[in-house]
């Protein structure tokens, strides 16, 4: 097979964030298939070009054999704010198309787009007929549900004209790819979508390589460690630090992580910690609101390279997973959610509808009301006082996401999906 992937944010090899889509072409080229990547030169969370891209319009790399990517320009603005942001996608589409003309000399099997954004619906459109291939759309969040309800997108004729094209980018799909079942219940009850059309691949995590961390982390050791190197005002002798909860992802408004800040106000004269690893438009402010009210017990980290993020998960004993409380975040399962299952870390999880359901009938963690700090304090003090419920929850996750969400399953599917649409065509 020869897939060709459009994907905006697909990572450079040890950048930090989502890892679906390096790992997925990474596990089909050692099948003996070759993938090629239009992406990129901006991370999504930092919002800043990656160093080895900066003054250049376009850079290949092949990260792997059987693996090439062109990264192609999207403007600095990208994360200065949500007019930036939209602009970025746009200088992406452009640059995009360029790469798409000048620099796919090979012939392909099928085209594979993958949103958001959702208007590289548009590249995937024109690049899969121009070549005459099938299409195949990935649905990673719905758009434009997500900005519409948050309010973002509040312009009436805009978000027509938004949706107007997901209509048009569904129907011009051979088959569209969506993470859960929620998904693909809204697409075909609000969205019209024929159920045939639909396949669900969820995110999943990636044991092979989290699998020998686990393995070998000395825990005591590092958090020993990272206590010297850390802001935290105390250390209790035997705890490395005390009770320590970690949030892993993007610092964003959707990201709704005000009542964790206030949780940790509630708890900073008990022995409990607070960890932050990401980036975003919402960190600058969500550090200012840290600093004004003297939260001593909260750290902030930028993103991390995967492994170095991933051992802080495993020196934490709480993994927390929050979203906006609104209709859209129902149906979606919480990509941070698997990370922490990996790490046998039990889950806060302050997302109701489908990450919620995953977790409580894992026996995996805990829901929390998400606009309630009071709850978060309580749930965060019954884990400090009961430490085996931790361990055993986090020994639950493991073996269910093991069964059922295991990277290496899930691209075995994803392949089998892909082959079949181009012998169809």
């Amino acid at each position: 097979m020869k897939v060709l992937l459009i994907h905006q944010f697909f990572l450079p090899p040890e950048e930090a964030g989502g890892q679906r889509w390096n790992e997925t072409s990474r596990l089909w080229a050692t099948k003996g298939h070759a993938v090629t990547v239009i992406a990129g030169m901006v991370h999504y969370g930092r919002g800043r070009k990656y160093a080895h891209c900066r003054g250049r319009w376009v850079v290949e790399e092949h990260p792997a054999p059987g693996l090439r990517v062109i990264r192609t320009h999207v403007s600095d603005w990208y994360n200065r704010n949500w007019v930036g942001r939209l602009w970025g996608y746009a200088t992406f589409l452009a640059s995009g198309f360029w790469a798409a003309l000048f620099r796919l000399r090979e012939s392909c099997d099928v085209v594979l787009v993958t949103s958001p954004p959702l208007l590289l619906g548009l590249l995937g459109v024109a690049v899969a007929r121009w070549k005459r291939r099938p299409l195949v759309t990935e649905i990673r969040d719905l758009w434009p549900d997500a900005p519409v309800q948050m309010g973002v997108l509040k312009n009436r004729w805009l978000a027509g004209l938004a949706y107007g094209l997901e209509r048009w980018l569904y129907r011009q799909s051979d088959r569209i790819v969506v993470l859960t079942p929620g998904f693909r219940q809204v697409l075909i009850e609000q969205k019209g979508v024929s159920p045939e059309k639909i396949a669900v691949l969820p995110n999943a995590a990636d044991f092979h390589l989290t699998d020998p961390l686990l393995q070998s982390f000395d825990r005591a050791a590092f958090r020993r460690a990272a206590f010297r190197r850390a802001a935290f005002r105390r250390e209790e002798p035997g705890h490395e630090g005390g009770f320590r909860v970690v949030y892993a992802g993007a610092l964003g408004r959707a990201n709704r992580l005000e009542p964790l800040l206030e949780a940790a106000r509630l708890l900073k004269d008990e022995p409990v910690e607070f960890l932050l690893i990401g980036d975003g438009m919402e960190r600058p402010q969500l550090e200012r609101r840290a600093r004004e009210a003297q939260l001593t017990n909260v750290r902030f980290l930028p993103f991390l390279p995967r492994e170095e993020a991933f051992r802080c998960i495993l020196a934490a004993d709480l993994g927390v997973v929050t979203m906006q409380p609104q209709p859209v975040f129902r149906t979606m399962y919480a990509n941070k959610m698997f990370e922490y299952m990996a790490a046998r870390k039990p889950v806060l999880m302050a997302i109701d509808g489908l990450s919620r359901e995953l977790i409580e009938k894992a026996g995996a963690g805990v829901f929390v009301q998400p606009d309630n700090p009071d709850d978060w304090a309580e749930k965060i003090r019954e884990y400090v006082t009961f430490p085996e419920k931790g361990i055993l929850q986090g020994k639950n996750g493991y073996a269910y996401a093991q069964a059922h969400f295991d990277r290496t399953m899930i691209a075995q599917q994803y392949l089998e999906l892909i082959q079949h649409v181009s012998k169809r065509r």
